[in-house]
C-alpha cells in the first residue's frame, strides 16, 4: 500500500487574495488616517485662535479706563501694536515697581504653516482695528488674526474665515 503524502501550505491563488484584501483595507484606510490627522490640525488651529484672541482681548481690558492697567496712547485703538507684545509683556502702570503684564505664556503657530522655519508670530495674518473684516490688512495695532492657510476646512469655510 503506498501513500501519497500532501504537502500542506498556501498555494498562489491564495496568497494573492490575500494580498488583494490586504491592499483593499489598506486604500480604505489611508483617507480615513488623512481625515482624523486634518482634523486633529483644525483642532489645534482653533485653540491657537482663541488664546491669541483672548490674549487680544485681555490687553484690550487692561488698557481701558478708569481702571488702566497699562500705558495706551491717546489716539491708539487700545489694542496691542505687536503679538510679540502678549507675550513679551507690557509694564503694570499701578504696580510702583513697574512689574509687567504677561497675556500668553507663548505664542502658539498655525499649524497649517509650511515653513518650520518661521517664528510663531509670522505664521499669522493680523488684521488691525482700522482695517475692514471682508479685506483684513496690518495696520498699528492687532486687532485679531486668521490663517494664511490655503485650504478649506472639513466644515467648508477656508481656514483664513476662521
Amino acid at each position: 500500500m503506498t501513500q501519497t503524502r500532501r504537502t500542506r501550505g498556501f498555494t498562489l491563488i491564495e496568497l494573492a487574495i490575500t494580498v488583494a484584501i490586504v491592499g483593499v483595507l489598506a486604500t480604505m484606510a489611508l483617507p480615513l488616517a488623512e481625515t482624523t490627522v486634518r482634523r486633529s490640525k483644525e483642532a489645534e488651529l482653533r485653540t491657537a485662535l482663541r488664546q491669541i484672541r483672548e490674549g487680544i482681548d485681555a490687553y484690550k481690558r487692561a488698557g481701558e479706563q478708569p481702571e488702566a492697567r497699562i500705558q495706551v496712547r491717546a489716539d491708539a485703538s487700545g489694542y496691542p501694536p505687536r503679538l510679540e507684545d502678549l507675550v513679551e509683556g507690557v509694564e503694570d502702570i499701578k504696580r510702583p515697581d513697574l512689574a509687567k503684564i504677561y497675556f500668553l505664556r507663548r505664542l502658539p503657530r498655525d499649524p497649517f504653516a509650511g515653513d518650520p522655519e518661521l517664528a510663531a508670530g509670522e505664521t499669522w495674518g493680523r488684521r488691525s482695528y482700522a482695517s475692514p473684516p471682508d479685506n483684513p490688512q496690518p495696520g498699528e495695532d492687532v486687532f485679531d488674526v486668521y490663517s494664511l492657510a490655503e485650504g478649506v476646512g472639513l466644515n467648508g469655510i477656508p481656514y483664513r474665515q476662521w
